[in-house]
């Protein structure tokens, strides 16, 4: 990915991440990934811009991936729908 591309989607919108009332977090089983490794691709949003980002699976549900990834060293956690998601070797 275009690091130069990722810091001006980022600039022009919020990241957009999963409702409370998607992700259902009270009732579907969380796994929290306490030093996270599992590197991912994923689909994110700023505002309404979608863009791939490498990322870290930090936690998850059976529907969806709480992610964390970098943007100008600054630190930037979501959640995304599992099918979002690809495994990175």
């Amino acid at each position: 990915m275009d690091e130069r591309i990722l810091e001006r989607v980022a600039r022009d919108g919020e990241l957009q991440t999963l409702s409370p009332l998607e992700l259902q977090l009270n009732e579907a089983p969380l796994t929290i990934d306490p030093t996270p490794r599992r590197r991912v691709k994923a689909w994110v949003r700023f505002g309404s811009t979608p863009i791939q980002v490498d990322a870290l699976a930090a936690r998850w549900t059976s529907n969806a991936v709480g992610i964390v990834f970098e943007v100008r060293r600054r630190e930037m956690r979501c959640w995304v729908w599992s099918g979002a998601v690809t495994e990175m070797e």
